[in-house]
């Protein structure tokens, strides 16, 4: 089973993309949120894809809008595509994404005006409750994969750790705090196979590096950050790339975990993977 994983778009949506799509023909393709500023046009392109699709919205897509009215509309574009406190499951593919909780911006739990106005005044304690119950339903024989925008507190302190605050000092976790509970009380039962995210972008502010982006825990769970901003470039000899995230499973287990740059045509400029076998302590 091939998944193809797009990071924070922010509008970066082509025909290039598309095309690079066709030709790697992966099982499923997963959106990580940040789409747009709320752009309607790149919903409805996202929707209209002719894949498996998962989306998770980010804190971009709220746009300015505090009345919930842009985020119902994108809401109702996508539909079951979008599997926030949820799962995205097809009948033809033995994969159930787990949704975690939609438009986060980081940094413990928060819920904007516009979140509050669609989905209520959820607490803490409820956004735990439903990632549970939603990986609760994924059969003991598929893989358990849960799609966030912003990945779970616990992972790092520093500015380059995956979710570490980068761009005020000092650094620190800034972490979804409900996801790092849920994730917690899952591997009770079954630790994750595999948590994908964004917001944090590869890139440290003011060229201070990169943060890492793909690690394994002592359990087993894999988590790639897949917020790799800009999403195109040009390589040495000024040819076009694309990036994308890429897993692959075996039944239920993860085979293939990567960050690839690829050319227009599907071929693989450069690739960098995570060897999971060796997990990194976390």
């Amino acid at each position: 089973m091939r998944i193809a994983i797009a990071g924070d778009l922010h509008g970066a949506w082509s025909d290039a993309d598309e095309q690079l799509l066709e030709r790697l023909q992966p099982d499923a393709v997963l959106f990580v949120g940040d789409l747009s500023d709320g752009d309607l046009r790149l919903t409805r392109r996202i929707a209209s894809l002719p894949y498996r699709v998962a989306v998770i919205f980010g804190n971009h897509d709220r746009g300015s809008d505090n009345t919930g009215g842009l985020l119902r509309q994108q809401l109702v574009l996508l539909g079951d595509r979008h599997c926030a406190w949820g799962v995205r499951r097809w009948e033809d593919l033995p994969l159930t994404v787990v949704g975690a909780r939609p438009f986060s911006a980081g940094g413990g739990f928060h819920l904007s005006k516009a979140v509050e106005a669609v989905y209520g005044p959820v607490t803490l304690d409820q956004s735990v409750d439903r990632i549970l119950a939603a990986a609760a339903s994924v059969p003991s024989d598929e893989p358990l994969l849960v799609l966030a925008h912003c990945g779970p507190t616990g992972l790092g302190s520093d500015s380059d750790s995956p979710c570490g605050r980068d761009w005020k000092s000092p650094a620190i976790d800034w972490g979804d705090q409900d996801l790092s509970i849920a994730l917690d009380r899952i591997a009770v039962t079954r630790p994750p196979d595999l948590v994908v995210f964004g917001h944090m972008h590869h890139a440290l502010k003011r060229g201070s590096g990169y943060r890492q982006s793909l690690l394994q825990d002592r359990r087993g769970t894999a988590y790639l950050n897949a917020a790799c901003v800009p999403r195109s470039g040009l390589d040495v000899q000024g040819r076009p790339l694309i990036h994308l995230s890429w897993a692959e499973f075996s039944g239920s287990s993860l085979t293939h975990l990567s960050h690839r740059w690829y050319t227009p045509d599907g071929g693989v400029r450069h690739q960098e993977s995570l060897p999971l076998d060796k997990p990194m302590q976390c």
